[in-house]
C-alpha cells in the first residue's frame, strides 16, 4: 500500500523527497489519524529528515483525542502535525469504524524501529522528558540493543510549565548536538504543546512525542502482555499499574472516547456528511 499525500498545489503523488500534508484520512473525536504501516511510517521518517522543515509525530492514543474533542486549540495543534499515527487499539478500531483499514503503532514499538532503522543511517537522537534516573535508564538500553546508536544527548525538563528561555536554550543544545530525531516524553498534551514549540524554534528535522514510551523502553514501568494490547485491554493494565494517577483518564475518559467516536461515526453516515 502507497501512501498518498498532497501538496500545496493539490497535485496527488506517492511520498517522495518532500514534506507534505496527507489527504483522505479519518478523524477521531475530531482529530486527523494517518495510517500507516510500520514501513510506510520509516519512510514518512526518512522524507522529513531530507526535506529541510522540521516535524512533528503525534502518537494518538484515546485519551489526546478526548482531550481534543473537548479543547478546539489542543485539536488544532495536533491537526498540525506532520503524522498522527494511531498509537492505542481503540483509535486503529475507530479509524476501521469510519471506513480506513489502519494498523496500531505504539510509541514504544515506533522508537525500537527507528532506533534499529536509523543505526546504519547514523540518526542522531535526542531524548527529552522523563527523569534523570529514567533517561539514563533508557540510554543504557538503547545502547545494549541497538550497538552503534547515536543518542547525542539527553535532559529531564522541569514538571512546571517551562518558559520561552528554557525552551529556546533546549532547543539549541538540540541544534548544537546535530539532533536529527528529538523524542518528547512528557504526556499528553503537554508533550505536544511543547513539541510545537520546539518545531517553532527548528530544534531538529523529527519530533516524537510518545509518552510513556520512556517509562517502557528503559524498563522502569511494565508493559501490558501482547495479548492484552492485541485485544484493547492495554489500558486495563495500566490503571492497575496506576489507579490514582489514571483512573479519571479511564474510568471517565473512555466512555467519552467511545462517545465521540459514536457520534463521529453517526455524522459520518448522514447524507452529504463532510469527510
Amino acid at each position: 500500500m502507497s501512501v498518498v499525500l498532497e501538496d500545496v498545489s493539490g497535485s496527488r503523488s506517492v511520498l517522495e523527497r518532500r514534506c507534505r500534508t496527507r489527504v483522505d484520512r479519518p478523524r477521531v473525536n475530531g482529530v486527523r489519524i494517518d495510517p500507516v504501516s510500520a514501513e510506510e511510517f520509516l519512510t514518512a521518517v526518512s522524507t522529513f529528515l531530507s526535506c529541510g522543515h522540521s516535524h512533528v509525530v503525534h502518537f494518538c492514543a484515546a485519551h489526546p483525542t478526548v482531550e481534543a474533542r473537548r479543547d478546539p486549540g489542543y485539536r488544532a495543534l495536533l491537526d498540525r502535525g506532520a503524522l498522527n499515527v494511531p498509537d492505542g487499539m481503540a483509535v486503529a478500531w475507530a479509524a476501521r469504524l469510519l471506513g480506513t483499514r489502519t494498523q496500531r503503532l505504539a510509541g514504544t514499538e515506533a522508537t525500537h524501529l527507528t532506533a534499529a532503522w536509523g543505526v546504519e543511517r547514523g540518526v542522531r537522537h535526542y531524548l527529552y522528558g522523563a527523569t534523570p534516573e529514567t533517561l539514563e535508564r533508557m540510554h543504557r538500553r538503547l545502547d545494549r540493543s541497538y550497538p552503534g546508536i547515536l543518542v547525542v544527548g539527553a535532559e529531564s525538563p522541569p514538571f512546571r510549565p517551562m518558559t520561552d528561555e528554557e525552551l529556546t536554550s533546549s532547543a539549541r543544545r538540540m541544534q548544537d548536538a546535530g539532533a536529527q530525531v528529538v523524542w518528547v516524553g512528557l504526556g499528553a498534551p503537554k508533550q505536544d504543546v511543547i513539541a510545537h514549540r520546539l518545531r517553532e524554534l527548528r530544534a531538529a528535522p523529527v519530533i516524537m512525542c510518545v509518552g510513556a514510551a520512556f517509562d517502557f523502553v528503559a524498563g522502569t514501568a511494565r508493559r501490558a502482555p501482547a495479548w492484552m494490547r492485541q485485544t484493547g485491554l492495554e489500558w486495563l493494565h495500566r490503571l492497575v499499574a496506576e489507579p490514582r494517577r489514571l483512573w479519571r483518564r479511564y474510568l471517565i475518559g473512555n466512555p467519552a472516547f467511545v462517545w465521540g467516536v459514536v457520534r463521529d461515526r453517526l455524522a459520518s453516515s448522514r447524507p452529504n456528511a463532510p469527510r
